[in-house]
C-alpha cells in the first residue's frame, strides 16, 4: 500500500516538474511583457504599453502581417490539399496505403534544416525569387503530412457503407464527398487546419532558408535583431498574444469536440 502511495506521489511529482520546465519559458515571456523596464529587472512595474507598442513598431507590423497571410494562406491550401490526400489513400488498398504513409510520414521525422536545404535547392534550381511565394510554397509543403495525419483517423472511423448508400440514392461521387464524408470527417480537418496553421506562424528554419533581404516573417525578425542585439519587449508581447489566442481556441476546439462526441451518443 505505501509502495502504491509513493509511486502515486512520484508520477504526480514528476508531471508538474515537466510541465514546469515547458511552460516556465512561456511565463517569464509573460512576465517581461508586461513588465515596465527594457532592462533592469530589479523590480516589478506593471504596465501594457509594449502591448500598444506593437502597433507602432513598423518592421513587426510587416512581419507580423507576412506571418499571418502565409499562415492562413497555407493553413487553407493545405486542408484542402491534405483532406483530397488522405481520402484517396484512404480508398487505396492496404498495401498501397502503407506505401503512401511512408511516403507521407517522411517529411513529419525529416529534421526542419534538411527539409529547409531541400527546398531551397529546389527554389533555387526552378529560379523562383525568393520571399513570399517561396516562404509561402514551403509552408504548405510541411503542412500537408500533418493535415493527412489528422484526417485519416476519422476517414478509417467512417461507416463505408455511407458513402455507397449515397450513390446508390443516386449522388454522383463527388457530391457524395460533399454531401456525406466532408461533414464526417470535419473535426480532423479543423484538427489538421489549426497543426498547420500552428506549424506555420512558429515556423523559423525553414522561413529562413527561404527569405531573402529585409523579408521577414515574426521568428526571422527576432532572430534578425537577437543579432543585432535590438530586441524588443514588444516582441514578448506579440508571443504572449499568440499564446492566448492559441489557448483559447484549442479551448474552444475541445469544448466543440466533446459536444459533438455528446450528440453522437445521445443519437
Amino acid at each position: 500500500m505505501r509502495k502504491h502511495i509513493g509511486l502515486q506521489v512520484a508520477q504526480v511529482l514528476f508531471a508538474v516538474l515537466t510541465y514546469f520546465i515547458i511552460y516556465l519559458p512561456i511565463l517569464i515571456i509573460f512576465l517581461i511583457s508586461i513588465h515596465g523596464s527594457r532592462f533592469t529587472f530589479e523590480s516589478f512595474d506593471f504596465t501594457t504599453r509594449w502591448y500598444t507598442g506593437i502597433v507602432q513598431d513598423r518592421d513587426l507590423m510587416q512581419a507580423i502581417m507576412v506571418t499571418l497571410q502565409i499562415a492562413l494562406i497555407s493553413t487553407f491550401v493545405s486542408t484542402i490539399f491534405g483532406t483530397v490526400f488522405a481520402i484517396g489513400i484512404h480508398s487505396m488498398t492496404k498495401a498501397m496505403r502503407l506505401k503512401m504513409m511512408m511516403l507521407n510520414n517522411v517529411p513529419v521525422v525529416n529534421p526542419d534544416i534538411v527539409t529547409g536545404i531541400m527546398l531551397f535547392i529546389i527554389f533555387r534550381f526552378v529560379r523562383l525569387s525568393f520571399g513570399f511565394p517561396t516562404m509561402l510554397l514551403a509552408h504548405i509543403f510541411f503542412s500537408i503530412p500533418f493535415v493527412i495525419l489528422s484526417v485519416l483517423p476519422k476517414l478509417k472511423s467512417l461507416d463505408p457503407n455511407l458513402f455507397d448508400a449515397a450513390l446508390d440514392l443516386g449522388a454522383t461521387r463527388l457530391k457524395a464527398v460533399f454531401l456525406v464524408i466532408v461533414p464526417s470527417i470535419k473535426v480532423g480537418m479543423l484538427a489538421g487546419a489549426l497543426i498547420a496553421f500552428t506549424m506555420s506562424i512558429d515556423d523559423f528554419i525553414i522561413s529562413y532558408f527561404m527569405k531573402s533581404g529585409d523579408f521577414h516573417n515574426v521568428s526571422t525578425l527576432i532572430y534578425a535583431r537577437l543579432r543585432r542585439r535590438a530586441i524588443s519587449p514588444e516582441v514578448f508581447a506579440y508571443n504572449s498574444l499568440i499564446v492566448l489566442v492559441t489557448v483559447a481556441v484549442m479551448i474552444t476546439f475541445n469544448i466543440l469536440n466533446r459536444k459533438d462526441k455528446r450528440k453522437v451518443v445521445l443519437k
